[in-house]
């Protein structure tokens, strides 16, 4: 008889380089599933750390192959921080995500650093982990992996959106799960906060002051991949070499760039979510205040805001859940999402 209640760590390092979140979590089989969000923090990078993560796209394989050692050593230490401070003594598993470098599931190429087997031996525990390479190795995108959690976690919503360094959108399609990444949201407004000396635009009322510029909005929302079909997943690279330098080629001041920005992807995501059914917002976007206004300016759909644990803390509470399904050895990975040959299971277990 497989296990049926289970103690982990969900982990997730996004693209927005917010931090390291971690949640301790309560899962019990049943029809759905449920689950308590125990204990939560995020671990914010030092500068030190946000600035290694940033060049670490630049480095050739020996040299990342040394980086990813010692992020696993920062990685395991901030572990143990969370464990000691909570006084965890028995857990199942800690199912990480680890950190993405490079993300070209058209070259067959997705990196994710921390996914090594000191991990689990630094931390004491074992390490559920790399749940997208398997992915990409049957041709799929490796990406999105968190709708397996929203068809078995929050099936009452019609769409599921995430909004982090990227936005994905996750909801049932005549032939199964759907899911795909829409447009790049943190990644983009956080480079040019930062350029005004804020860490991000904290409600959007930066891009609120300023004035959206209808040639570069007409720029942006022409962009080749939003007229891809699903499965279809976007990555830093896209960023760096589409869109910042798109958005610069303009000129503008920061303000009217944030004011831009936030309109398109406002309305990106108005044309994913349509106009009926109802909308679970999370991830750091859902507390863009002025964002969230654009979006119900052009939709009819019914944004749902849920409460702030789940807001911070959705896609670390889902790695945790693929963690116990791969111990379970049931599917986590759904091919009707990323285009894989099969649905499967993925992720390695390390032991300590």
């Amino acid at each position: 008889m497989k296990k049926k209640r289970f103690s982990v760590l969900g982990v997730m390092s996004g693209t927005s380089l917010d931090g390291v979140d971690i949640a301790l979590l309560h899962f019990e089989e049943g029809d759905p599933w449920t689950y308590t969000i125990l204990k939560a923090e995020t671990i914010g990078y030092s500068s030190y750390w946000k600035q290694q993560l940033q060049d670490a796209f630049y480095l050739d394989q020996d040299a990342l192959q040394v980086f990813d050692i010692a992020y696993t050593e920062y990685l395991a230490g901030v572990l143990s921080a969370f464990i000691g401070k909570y006084a965890i003594t028995e857990l199942d598993a800690i199912c990480s995500h680890g950190h993405t470098i490079w993300h070209r599931p058209q070259d067959g190429v997705t990196v994710q650093i921390g996914n090594r087997p000191e991990l689990a031996t630094l931390a004491g525990f074992p390490v559920v982990c790399d749940f997208r390479g398997q992915d990409v190795e049957l041709g799929g995108q490796g990406a999105p992996l968190v709708p397996i959690g929203d068809r078995m976690l929050f099936s009452d919503y019609r769409y599921c959106l995430n909004l982090g360094g990227f936005a994905n959108v996750s909801l049932e399609g005549a032939h199964g799960r759907l899911a795909y990444d829409i447009c790049a949201v943190n990644t983009v407004l956080n480079h040019y906060a930062s350029k005004l000396g804020f860490a991000y635009d904290a409600e959007g009322e930066i891009a609120r002051s300023g004035k959206p510029h209808s040639g570069l909005l007409a720029a942006l929302n022409d962009l080749d991949f939003y007229s891809e079909k699903p499965p279809k997943s976007l990555g830093v690279e896209w960023v760096g070499a589409q869109v910042l330098p798109l958005i610069d080629g303009f000129g503008l001041n920061e303000k009217d760039v944030l004011a831009t920005y936030t309109l398109h992807v406002a309305e990106q995501l108005a044309l994913a979510v349509g106009d009926t059914g109802n909308v679970l917002v999370t991830g750091g976007g859902a507390m863009n205040a002025y964002l969230m206004e654009l979006l119900q300016e052009r939709s009819s759909s019914t944004v749902v805001i849920p409460e702030q644990h789940l807001v911070d803390y959705k896609e670390a509470l889902i790695f945790g859940l693929l963690g116990v399904l791969r111990l379970r050895e049931e599917v986590n990975c759904l091919s009707s999402v990323t285009g894989a040959r099969r649905d499967h299971c993925s992720g390695r277990v390390f032991e300590p």
